[in-house]
């Protein structure tokens, strides 16, 4: 079984909530975030990225910052306002972002089934990422941005959803990506129902989130003296596997190897089929457009059942750019597929990178089949959207001195 807990989530008020939503901290880097809540006091980024309001060239990871977090989340809740939910509820979180629908149950989730793998993962972590969020947590005493979970599709929850959007929302607004955002809060007659279907799945999976969830984790530990409490839990959203869409994760590098791109194209010639044209997104798992010059080459491996992920490093990444770890190597990175073939191209036109691989998107059953294997996926294997926005159901894992509702 799943064990799922109805928590007192710090919100915005309604009113506000649109201006108070950002982006996950880790989709954006520092000036796209400054660039991102210039203008706006109330965006979340300033609790999520505080350095955005500390000069340019100011270390992320300075102890100032994490202290400039704590007290900007402080400010915000005067300022937004916000605002303590009185009793513990369960929410339900719906995206919509064009003609795709998605909507999850957002709570807590247990850190005891996280530490013995029924929470499963597909990626490792990177310890620096999770010193840093680490630290932020345990600086403002909050999780503020949800991990994101799928699992096996439920009747049982999808019929307590079903009932529940039927209601008010909490929240209703659309982002500036256009991707609209309604929350609605959980009525306490539906909790029952929501704690049984969620009893009986079995397992859960982290779709994104990897490092927020061993961030909880470790400030769970930092913080074993004080015994059980709200940090022996992790803020969610667990959304069901047929409703989870799933964009590739690109990869772009930097140079050739020493190699000319007609020695390239020999060399893969060699181990894959190649044929000059086809299209930027590849139709189908097993190939890879691959953007050299100005021109895109479709790249055909033999059929397996390795990820074509997996495949792209063995028999090209390792090979042929001697890239044998994706994770340490600066010349390699990694493309959301969000941001389009068009990005490739210009990436490649620009004269930073030599050359840009356009994946096939991994499947949940691929993610899920890998992690119930125990196995683990290359960094940046899955890029899932629409996004969950940060600051909108904070968990707080310490208790707080007072309460209000609005």
């Amino acid at each position: 079984m799943s064990a799922i807990f109805a928590f007192a989530a710090l919100r915005p008020a309604p009113e506000v909530a649109s201006r108070v939503a950002s982006v996950p901290y880790d989709v954006v880097s520092t000036d796209e975030a400054r660039a991102l809540a210039a203008g706006n006091p109330l965006s979340f980024l300033r609790v999520s990225r505080p350095e955005i309001d500390l000069p340019e060239g100011a270390d992320p990871h300075d102890e100032a910052v994490y202290q400039l977090a704590a007290e900007n989340f402080a400010a915000l809740k005067d300022a937004a306002p916000l605002v303590l939910e009185e009793t513990p509820r369960f929410y339900v979180y719906r995206l919509h972002m064009g003609a795709h629908v998605q909507t999850g149950v957002a709570a807590c989730f247990s850190l005891d089934e996280y530490d013995r793998d029924q929470i499963r993962k597909h990626e490792k972590t990177r310890p620096d990422k999770e010193d840093d969020r680490t630290r932020h947590m345990l600086a403002i005493g909050a999780q503020t941005g949800p991990v994101f979970l799928t699992y096996q599709a439920s009747p049982a929850i999808d019929a307590a959803v079903a009932r529940v959007v039927t209601g008010p929302p909490l929240f209703d607004f659309t982002a500036p990506d256009d991707v609209r955002h309604v929350v609605w809060r959980v009525p306490t007659g539906e909790h029952d129902a929501i704690v049984g279907g969620f009893g009986a799945i079995p397992v859960l999976y982290i779709a994104d989130g990897h490092h927020r969830a061993a961030s909880a984790a470790r400030a769970r530990r930092a913080w074993a003296d004080r015994g059980p409490g709200e940090w022996d839990r992790v803020l969610a959203v667990a959304f069901p596997d047929n409703q989870v869409q799933v964009l590739p994760y690109n990869r772009v590098v930097r140079d050739l190897n020493g190699q000319t791109p007609e020695q390239l194209l020999e060399a893969l010639g060699r181990r894959a089929q190649v044929r000059d044209g086809g299209p930027a997104t590849p139709a189908a798992r097993g190939s890879v457009a691959m953007r050299l010059g100005a021109r895109w080459y479709t790249v055909t491996f033999p059929a397996t059942d390795a990820l074509d992920v997996d495949v792209l490093e063995r028999e090209v990444l390792a090979p042929l750019f001697g890239i044998t770890n994706v994770r340490i190597d600066t010349r390699i990175e990694f493309v959301g597929g969000i941001r389009g073939a068009g990005a490739l191209e210009r990436l490649v036109a620009s004269g930073g990178f030599a050359v840009a691989f356009s994946m096939f998107p991994v499947s949940v059953a691929d993610l899920m089949r890998v992690a119930d294997a125990g196995g683990i996926m290359p960094p940046k294997s899955t890029w899932f959207e629409p996004k969950l926005r940060d600051g909108l159901l904070s968990h707080l894992m310490a208790p707080p001195s007072s309460r209000g509702s609005r």
